[in-house]
């Protein structure tokens, strides 16, 4: 791992404007630049970079943060990999520290498997270059098919001579263990524990990983070299480091392609990608003759939202391969499909034709995914009323997992035009697919909601020793949140004792999901927000018993105010950043912001970033009479009247949820419960009457 010296160093010699300017064309604008934004299809420039912050950030599409986290995005390289990117870029020797034994024992397999995918890839290129079999056979039949040497030497592609074991002896000589060999699948043991060469007698096509790393192989047979082998294409198996799911061949040479395309052309072959990539047509990828999966669509909905899939022509394998586009449709993305003509796959097109016939014909045969899909389920059916039901019910299906409402409209209008149905039956039926879906998704939200009860029911009653962990963050960097544990009662700490339950007996109506629109949750990031930017500023002073006089920061006044009431954020993120700011407010020469927005930590360091970000600064032209008073310089009323709008937000927010369970027969029924919740109800509501009055500007009606 990288020591924090280190990071230190390549975050306070990376320049932010020096870092985007590699990549953005960058105009100066008051103390700011400005520029297209690289993450979306900007027409205006959105793009603000700031040199006194050290930030970057599009006001359209949201993206932006640190130098580091710019590279991340744009790269698409991890944190550890970006720092190293800018080290490199810098002059920066990364120092990184010793591992523990236990770490070293987990990345040693991994690392090892990289290592050994990483030799097999330059033997096979070995091979092919300089072997006489890789020249005569291997690079013939590249040559054959049109590749040129550079688009060869770009995608690493090699050749494996029909030796059985000429690979196993190379890697062995080289002191490889044998473990390794098989682990990665380019050797299998034979029963007699000998090791065999998987990929014999092939051309050879590396997979990689979006930051490049080999992590499998693809091999196809050559008939005249392998005689009697069936198997068209080998693949490697399943191992430690490679899932098939997961990966899409092509993607780390179409990564920048396909953001500044904004679109993504599926393919199916490792050919095609490679003819369309030397036809000047990049931004494509293959999912290697499988159908699309969960992980491969995320991989690509990172890059963008629209997908154009090109198919051959061949009716059986076009009908296979839709049936998993509904997953496409499900995650919001636009998907297009695009016929070639009859003979022709994207490898042989693209021969035929430059990168602009490519997408001038694209452009005009294109057609979206659900026209197209009517119309080839249409001519299937016939006049058959049995299939056209089918066919309806096929559609129904698509057009319902839809989630924008407007599409689903359009969408049910298109296709009951071409079915010949009346538009009403098809809403019809896609609103009763939507209900029982949504009616899936709460089954499921009830069956996490009441595991998350009973895990804390059993922490009470000492069978947990430790509270559930909250789930794991999203890539968004505001998550849903799902908090397993219950909102702790927010009583003002001057409150008679009679208004106030024991906190064991409370039970909060405020729902555990979806806070991100409640009043509350307003607040929390507006507090949050001046934690970040002030901190380590003192806001008032206290004195002690002996009467002298103490500062108090921002972070010490907004903890000591929780803590006093025993409240806590209610996003795990949110939570993690007090935590971790109470306990380093007392270092020395510690800034809030500088620690967060450089945070190791990817997901807390955009989102400070994000509260720190604004895009108008004020002007030094302005008059010398005019006082100008900022947030800094009232912190001492800024930060208590947000703590105070925050508490008494979730007051309002569960009285309100507390009449709606009022209204629940079965608690009107049990008398027990419903004195309880009553009882409750006053409460809160004398506590909603003196946090009003603190306001000044509420009004609480009885």
């Amino acid at each position: 791992m990288i020591d924090q010296a280190t990071i230190d160093r390549i975050l306070d010699a990376a320049q932010i404007t020096d870092v985007v300017s590699d990549f953005v064309t960058l105009r100066k604008r008051g103390v700011n630049y400005v520029g297209l934004c690289p993450f979306h299809d900007d027409k205006t420039p959105s793009f603000y970079v700031s040199p006194a912050k050290g930030l970057c950030k599009c006001f359209a599409c949201g993206k932006g943060g640190n130098a580091v986290h710019f590279i991340m995005e744009h790269e698409q390289m991890t944190y550890p990999e970006a720092l190293k990117y800018l080290a490199r870029k810098y002059g920066i020797e990364v120092k990184e520290r010793e591992l523990s034994n236990e770490e070293k024992l987990a990345q040693s397999e991994r690392e090892s498997l990289f290592v050994v995918n990483q030799f097999a890839r330059d033997y096979f290129q070995n091979i092919l270059r300089n072997h006489t079999d890789g020249r005569s056979i291997g690079m013939a039949y590249f040559r054959n098919r049109g590749f040129r040497d550079d688009i060869i030497e770009k995608f690493q592609l090699g050749y494996s001579t029909d030796s059985h074991d000429a690979l196993a002896q190379e890697a062995l000589k080289k002191g490889y263990k044998k473990e390794f060999l098989v682990k990665t699948g380019l050797c299998y043991e034979t029963d007699d524990h000998r090791l065999r060469d998987r990929f014999w007698g092939r051309v050879i096509f590396p997979v990689h990983t979006l930051s490049g790393k080999v992590v499998a192989f693809g091999g196809r047979v050559l008939a005249s070299a392998t005689k009697g082998v069936k198997v068209k294409y080998v693949n490697s198996p399943e191992s430690e480091i490679y899932h098939k799911s997961n990966e899409l061949y092509g993607i780390y040479f179409a990564k920048q392609a396909i953001v500044k395309q904004d679109r993504c052309f599926l393919v199916e072959g490792y050919t095609d990608v490679i003819s369309m990539h030397q036809s000047g047509i990049e931004n494509v990828v293959a999912s290697s003759g499988t159908a699309l999966t969960p992980g491969q669509i995320r991989m690509i909905h990172r890059f963008t939202n629209n997908m154009t899939v090109l198919y051959d022509g061949d009716a059986a394998g076009i009908k296979a391969s839709i049936r998993g586009i509904d997953m496409l449709l499900e995650e919001g993305m636009n998907i297009k499909v695009c016929l070639l003509p009859d003979g022709d796959d994207p490898d042989s097109f693209a021969r035929k034709h430059n990168a602009t016939e490519f997408q001038t014909f694209i452009a005009e045969h294109e057609t979206d995914f659900i026209r197209f899909k009517t119309n080839l389920l249409l001519e299937d059916a016939g006049k058959d009323p049995i299939k056209r039901a089918e066919l309806i019910s096929n559609l129904v299906q698509s057009i319902s997992v839809i989630p924008e409402a407007i599409v689903r409209d359009v969408y049910i209008k298109e296709c009951a035009q071409l079915l010949h149905v009346e538009d009403k039956l098809l809403v019809s039926e896609v609103a009763k697919r939507r209900e029982k879906q949504a009616e899936q998704q709460a089954e499921r939200a009830e069956r996490e909601r009441r595991a998350a009860n009973a895990a804390r029911a059993n922490a009470q009653a000492g069978i947990v020793p430790e509270r559930p962990t909250p789930p794991e963050e999203t890539d968004a960097p505001y998550p849903a949140e799902q908090q397993p544990e219950e909102l702790p009662p927010p009583y003002p700490a001057d409150l008679p004792p009679e208004t106030v339950l024991p906190s064991e007996a409370y039970a909060s109506f405020i729902p555990q999901e979806g806070k991100e629109g409640r009043e509350f949750y307003k607040y929390e990031r507006l507090i949050l927000q001046m934690v970040v930017r002030y901190g380590e500023k003192v806001m008032c002073n206290t004195t002690d018993e002996e009467g002298n006089e103490v500062p108090i920061s921002v972070i010490e006044y907004v903890v000591s105010d929780l803590k006093e009431d025993e409240i806590d954020f209610h996003n795990p993120l949110h939570r993690q950043i007090m935590t971790e700011a109470a306990a380093h407010i007392h270092d020395e020469g510690f800034c809030a912001e500088r620690y967060f927005v450089n945070h190791p930590d990817p997901a807390i360091s955009k989102l400070c970033v994000e509260l720190i970000s604004t895009r108008y600064q004020l002007s030094k032209y302005h008059s010398k009479n005019q006082k100008i008073v900022s947030d800094e310089e009232r912190l001492y009323e800024l930060v208590p009247t947000l703590i105070i709008n925050f508490k008494y937000a979730i007051v309002s927010e569960e009285i309100k949820h507390i009449l709606t369970a009022l209204q629940d027969p079965a608690v009107t029924a049990d008398n027990e419960k419903c004195d309880a919740i009553m009882k409750r109800y006053c409460g809160l509501r004398e506590v909603q009457s003196i946090m009003a009055k603190r306001l000044g500007d509420r009004v609480v009606l009885n």
